[in-house]
């Protein structure tokens, strides 16, 4: 059999990376695995939060109706104007959270983590398409959430800022989508992940404004309120749809994005370590 010395001529050595710029052909890939993983099964995913939403909605001005308008920002706000984009912003960072916490817990749980951590992707890749398809799952789901708010508030859903709604969205998807990352890496089952979202996302979600004005709080606890990154988050993408906020919205864009890039920093450093992931 004739021999071809000339075949492995071209191969790079050992260690050499063969993809030096960005891998857009797996980072595409990562992407759309994220998000066929939950558009599959949509009605659960990005259905079934809107109808949760709308049925808060509903629930808490019927049960709050006496209560009249809120003050926020120096203005009277109706109560359902109030919590509508709370509720729509509260959708999207539980389902943020809820993607991206999945991603690599179940593939450690099903012995399919190798299909993360072997294709030719860099760690910035990795991590750019996990929270990418967690960022598109929240903004499916607020997305849903407002058309739903339409059709029960009517025109008073139509934000006044687009750019805020926008904005303030994705720096908290962004956040929640890193902080998922975090929980899939640390998490050795599914208990651990739901602890996370019942004892940390659940509870600042719940305490950020969303059904209250902070105003109303005393001083003690609206110090307390303001070291809530949900709050900074509610207030913005607030101020989106009614124009006021509880505080100047140029602090709470810089206070999620610090706690953005601060979560995917870390989240960086845990994927290249190979932390609970390699071992």
């Amino acid at each position: 059999m004739p021999s071809h010395p000339e075949i492995g001529q071209n191969l790079p050595e050992p260690g050499v990376p063969v993809i030096r710029n960005v891998n857009w052909g797996g980072l595409k890939t990562i992407y759309i695995k994220e998000v066929r993983r939950f558009f599959k099964v949509q009605l659960q995913t990005i259905w079934a939060p809107a109808i949760s939403q709308l049925l808060l909605m509903v629930v808490f001005t019927t049960a709050l109706s006496a209560r009249g308008a809120v003050h926020v920002g120096g203005a009277e706000v109706p109560f359902a104007i109030f919590i509508a984009p709370g509720l729509i912003v509260m959708g999207m960072l539980n389902n943020a959270f809820a993607n991206s916490s999945f991603s690599l817990l179940v593939g450690k749980i099903q012995g399919t983590i190798v299909d993360y951590l072997m294709p030719p992707l860099s760690t910035s890749e990795l991590l750019f398409g996990i929270v990418a398809g967690a960022v598109t799952r929240a903004f499916m789901v607020g997305g849903t959430v407002w058309l739903a708010m339409l059709l029960y508030l009517g025109s008073e859903a139509i934000p006044q800022h687009v750019w805020a709604v926008l904005w303030f969205g994705l720096l908290g998807s962004v956040l929640l989508a890193c902080l998922g990352v975090l929980t899939s890496i640390w998490a050795e089952k599914f208990d651990h992940a739901a602890a996370v979202t019942n004892f940390v996302v659940a509870p600042l979600a719940l305490l950020s404004g969303t059904f209250y004005s902070v105003e109303r709080l005393a001083p003690t606890f609206q110090a307390i309120s303001h070291a809530n990154p949900f709050f900074y988050i509610i207030s913005g993408f607030r101020y989106g749809f009614i124009g006021v906020a509880d505080l100047p919205i140029l602090i709470g864009s810089l206070v999620i994005l610090a706690l953005d890039v601060a979560l995917a920093l870390i989240c960086y450093a845990l994927l290249r370590s190979g932390w609970k992931l390699k071992n």
